[in-house]
């Protein structure tokens, strides 16, 4: 059984008309995991070809709108398209909260038959995962953000591939521990803001996780190419993330 890593969008919170925010989905078929809704997920999955039927959770790695603003809309595109079982999230406590919280702000009363939502607290640790089934298994750490925020870590338990999801993040050790070994490393670029990445310091910890693949997302709307040829001095197998774009795991 092969696993698919999608990249749903791949902007930060401001990027440029051809990306959405930074959304993801991991797939083999016949089970598909979600990471953060900043915006239309369904759409996205749709226009992907991965099977609305197949999402077994969603993941939220911080509560920046650009991560959970999207929740209310993902979750009634699943209702309507006939979802009844239940939704399990998972987050930080603070994500959690926003999420429900942005749902709360709609009337839903007439809406009938909704499936329920299980809400589900993850405790970021490396040595344990946070999410296991017969497909995945998902460990995650604390990144450096303005707010908590973690990076997901995912392994498919048929191939045994891993990605590593740094989310917004400054550098940090923990998240360089837990890329170890990825065979793909999707790592933030937004640039030098506080609490986020340049390209340059994505290649780093590429480098020091001895990660297979780096690739930039949540990138602002002009990455230089300066840049990017710095960051393959550092280390060979970096590329731009693409919008829609997949990779095998």
């Amino acid at each position: 059984m092969t696993a698919t890593v999608h990249l749903l969008g791949t902007g930060a919170a401001y990027s440029d008309a051809g990306r959405t925010t930074t959304m993801i989905c991991v797939t083999n078929g016949a089970s598909a995991l979600v990471i953060d809704c900043g915006g239309d997920v369904v759409s996205r999955m749709q226009l992907a070809d991965v099977s609305l039927a197949t999402i077994q959770a969603l993941f939220l790695t911080h509560e920046h709108i650009d991560h959970v603003g999207g929740f209310p809309l993902l979750y009634k595109k699943l209702w309507l398209y006939g979802r009844r079982s239940p939704l399990p999230v998972y987050g930080l406590p603070e994500a959690i909260i926003q999420a429900a919280r942005c749902f709360a702000t709609f009337d839903t009363r007439a809406f009938k038959n909704l499936p329920p939502i299980r809400w589900r607290t993850i405790e970021p640790d490396t040595a344990r995962a946070v999410y296991r089934d017969e497909y995945w298994e998902v460990s995650a750490a604390y990144g450096n953000h303005g707010v908590s925020s973690v990076g997901l870590r995912v392994t498919s338990l048929q191939t045994g591939g891993i990605l590593t999801y740094t989310s917004d993040t400054s550098p940090s050790d923990a998240i360089t521990r837990l890329a170890s070994g990825s065979d793909l490393l999707l790592h933030e670029a937004t640039g030098p803001l506080p609490g986020h990445s340049t390209v340059l310091q994505a290649a780093v910890t590429a480098r020091e996780s001895q990660a297979g693949k780096l690739v930039l997302v949540h990138l602002p709307p002009h990455v230089p190419e300066k840049d990017l040829q710095t960051a393959r001095a550092i280390f060979a197998p970096t590329e731009i993330g693409e919008e829609l774009s997949t990779y095998a795991l």
